[in-house]
């Protein structure tokens, strides 16, 4: 593990070279072509955009597009630096995201914010991973690694932080106890955290409600992984498997969180994969991952900054089964989307 850091940065692009051999599943596209245009002409309409990762050029970059995947703009555009993980403050102006920055024993995953231009980029924390805003977006909630040595390893984390913008302070949730968290969310009402736990706080493998302010954790009993909020609490996103996205109401007024009503709302078949499901600000559409089931580095594509030739992001709608398209098709290792809200003034 401690050799990871070194090779990951280094070998990317050699990897992806090497995988261009590999024939590509064939998109299978869940829609008829009239069908298709319907829903495409539907999403030009949209008056949200989309960031994600993806690696071209030979580094890893946040690009941002319309929703249906039209005037693809690079935000980071950093020649010295890998930007991975975006995620959109709720009043659609700033991004944090995670930078994998030095090479060899020095290479280190870091997390920062900056402007939606990309202006005003800020260090939140050296070793912070997998960052998420709070609902007030007055802070960005992050995870620590676990190890001094870089590892790309999604739940090698250990502490959950929450970094005040204006104060820039640094926050520890009173749960010393927390560790093996990875991709965390916060609740609109800043009250909970969810998150999936591997490994980690007694459990194998669970998606966890956590007391934002307290020590109360409660396993949602949702199969899967990597779960995400909507704009309004009132609803979950998540993976249930490598094969199955779902959406589920939520109760954010008990006293323990719950999940009901779960519904698929897209699907896949092996070997390709889809993940990393993200809710539109007005919950009418999801974003996701799509791609090959191919390991690089001994690490699924599906984790942060692995090489992940063949995966696009896809736009479907929230309401009905498997009704969705690609929005990019060029296989760059396009991964975690998540939605722009429309911009307003910062309180």
């Amino acid at each position: 593990m401690r050799r990871i850091g070194a090779l990951l940065i280094a070998v990317t692009a050699l990897a992806l070279g090497a995988e261009k051999k590999e024939a590509k599943p064939p998109p299978v596209p869940p829609l008829n072509a009239e069908q298709e245009a319907e829903f495409r002409a539907e999403l030009k309409k949209v008056p949200f955009k989309l960031v994600y990762e993806t690696f071209r050029d030979g580094q890893w970059d946040i690009f941002m597009v319309n929703a249906d995947g039209s005037d693809p703009v690079n935000l980071t555009k950093t020649p010295d630096f890998n930007e991975l993980y975006p995620h959109v403050s709720p009043d659609g102006t700033k991004l944090c995201f995670v930078a994998d920055e030095g090479k060899g024993e020095a290479a280190i995953r870091n997390t920062y914010y900056m402007n939606l231009d990309g202006t005003g980029r800020t260090l939140v924390a050296k070793g912070g991973r997998e960052p998420c805003w709070t609902g007030d977006g007055a802070g960005i909630v992050y995870l620590k690694s676990e190890f001094d040595k870089f590892t790309p390893l999604d739940y090698a984390t250990k502490g959950l932080f929450i970094y005040d913008l204006k104060t820039a302070t640094h926050k520890e949730h009173p749960n010393k106890g927390i560790h093996h968290l990875y991709n965390i969310a916060a609740a609109p009402d800043d009250k909970w955290f969810v998150s999936t736990v591997h490994a980690g706080m007694n459990f194998k493998h669970a998606i966890l409600a956590i007391e934002a302010d307290g020590m109360k954790v409660v396993n949602l009993q949702l199969p899967g992984c990597r779960p995400d909020f909507s704009a309004d609490g009132k609803q979950i996103a998540w993976g249930a498997n490598d094969w199955v996205l779902r959406v589920a109401d939520f109760d954010l007024s008990s006293a323990d969180p719950k999940a009901t009503n779960s519904r698929d709302v897209a699907t896949s078949r092996e070997p390709t994969k889809i993940y990393h499901i993200d809710l539109s600000p007005d919950g009418k559409y999801v974003a996701f991952s799509r791609g090959p089931a191919h390991k690089k580095l001994g690490f699924a594509p599906e984790m942060i900054g692995i090489p992940a030739e063949g995966w696009d992001i896809c736009v479907g709608d929230a309401s009905k089964k498997d009704r969705w398209v690609l929005i990019t098709t060029d296989g760059k290792c396009n991964k975690e989307p998540d939605w722009v809200p429309l911009k307003r003034e910062a309180k």
